[in-house]
């Protein structure tokens, strides 16, 4: 099996006196997209803000490719190769969407426009939209904005948050398809609350429950556990 390039272990975060992961432990592999699955309040969106230094382990210890990062800054963090999705979109309303482009690469480059120009192929709404205000996009087009943002760098590994919120049945489907294209070349961790998205495009899966990683598997099998999905996920 390949080594993991993400792992956690026996990591805890407090928010004030709040103890919100209470030993949170997994590993995702490369080239695979894993999805973290659970009730409201289980602590899914903290892991990944926790993973990205934007609320700081307590204790334990997190690897990006067996090096510890627990303890770095949010932009170290990415710059390190992690790119962040978060669950009410990082976009700048008052910017066009190509002056969102030009911040998220950090440095322009020739290869950061050719790997836009990748990302245009997922979302060719944002090309025809590249000069439009990003507030005036729909719901649907600043949630894949939100994404593509995260793809114009050379990521190892993206981490997106509740991508499916608040978006229509039909965007959800064409969300489920960008992600399933994304995973080809970017390994992905998925936080989604909306089981046939997160069905749809995970192969991995770990369920949260109050702070723990309570059972763990591949997405087939959960699809057709009855008794998980009624117990931590609330599914008839």
């Amino acid at each position: 099996m390949n080594e993991p390039i993400l792992s956690l272990k026996d990591v805890h975060t407090h928010i004030l006196q709040h103890h919100i992961l209470q030993g949170v432990s997994f590993e995702v592999i490369p080239g695979r997209a894993t999805v973290l699955v659970g009730r409201n309040g289980a602590g899914k969106s903290t892991t990944l803000r926790t993973i990205m230094g934007l609320t700081p382990a307590t204790s334990g210890r997190i690897e990006l490719a067996g090096q510890a990062i627990q303890n770095r800054k949010p932009f170290d963090i990415a710059r390190l190769g992690i790119g962040y999705v978060p669950e009410d979109n990082a976009v700048l309303y008052p910017l066009t969407v190509e002056e969102n482009f030009r911040l998220a690469m950090f440095k322009e480059s020739e290869q950061g426009w050719n790997r836009l120009e990748s990302v245009f192929q997922l979302f060719p709404d944002l090309k025809k939209f590249l000069h439009s205000k990003a507030g005036l996009l729909s719901g649907g087009q600043k949630q894949m904005l939100a994404i593509a943002l995260a793809l114009v760098l050379d990521h190892r590994i993206v981490l997106i948050d509740e991508p499916s919120k608040g978006l229509a049945p039909v965007v959800v489907e064409h969300l489920g398809e960008s992600l399933n294209q994304i995973k080809q070349t970017t390994t992905v961790v998925l936080v989604e609350q909306n089981f046939y998205l997160a069905s749809k495009v995970g192969q991995d899966y770990f369920i949260l429950d109050d702070g723990k990683v309570v059972h763990q598997g591949l997405m087939e099998d959960l699809i057709e556990n009855q008794e998980l999905k009624r117990k931590y996920l609330g599914i008839a």
